[in-house]
């Protein structure tokens, strides 16, 4: 039995095609997989809150130190981290905004990249604390980013790929809806390729 956390960070509920593909994606787990548990966050109807001065030095604070204030605000993070720590497999719903990930992601990511609790220093250099987890990141985007002359703009997957191998989500697999903006024809040509996809990954 595996434990599934299941990310969204689209603004939209509807319409969002990294929503869909995702969802899609978790139903056939699920049925695929029908005893392991799927804890669900959605960072648009719950944003976990922007970094603040008063976070950062809770974090960089010994649990045992911190005051009274510096728990209060450590819990949301800490409750992230827990979640993430406890999670065999995670899929995320990754939107291509602007060239780069929501600002919900990045709020999320904000948290749960901590020193000493999803990655820690040492002489050989940082060193990632969260190993042996897959994970599915579902990305749509209005233009074709995987190749051609936009590879350079692609801020997403190389952002994803580099921050979560940071903490040691090495294994990481990113499913594209592109191109969803250049008309009807090549949004059912990706929509059905991120289908063949999920179909693939599955049964494997």
């Amino acid at each position: 039995m595996a434990n599934v956390l299941y990310i969204n960070s689209s603004v939209r509920s509807a319409g969002s095609l990294s929503r869909q593909l995702s969802a899609e994606f978790i139903a056939k787990w699920k049925a695929a997989n029908p005893a392991d548990t799927v804890v669900e966050r959605d960072l648009a109807s719950n944003p976990v809150p922007h970094l603040t001065e008063q976070m950062m030095g809770a974090f960089f604070t010994p649990a045992e130190a911190r005051n009274a204030e510096q728990a209060q605000v450590v819990k949301v993070s800490d409750t992230l981290v827990d979640e993430l720590a406890a999670a065999d497999v995670v899929v995320i719903g990754a939107p291509m905004y602007n060239f780069s990930v929501p600002s919900t992601l990045k709020a999320w990511i904000d948290h749960i990249a901590r020193a000493g609790r999803t990655f820690q220093y040492t002489a050989n250099g940082p060193e990632g604390l969260l190993k042996g987890k897959k994970v599915y990141v579902f990305t749509a985007s209005g233009g074709v980013y995987s190749e051609g002359a936009a590879v350079a703009y692609d801020h997403l997957t190389t952002f994803l790929r580099t921050v979560l191998g940071f903490i040691g989500l090495t294994d990481v697999q990113f499913i594209r809806a592109e191109g969803v903006a250049m008309g009807e024809q090549a949004v059912a040509d990706t929509l059905a390729k991120a289908q063949k996809s999920i179909e693939q990954l599955i049964a494997a």
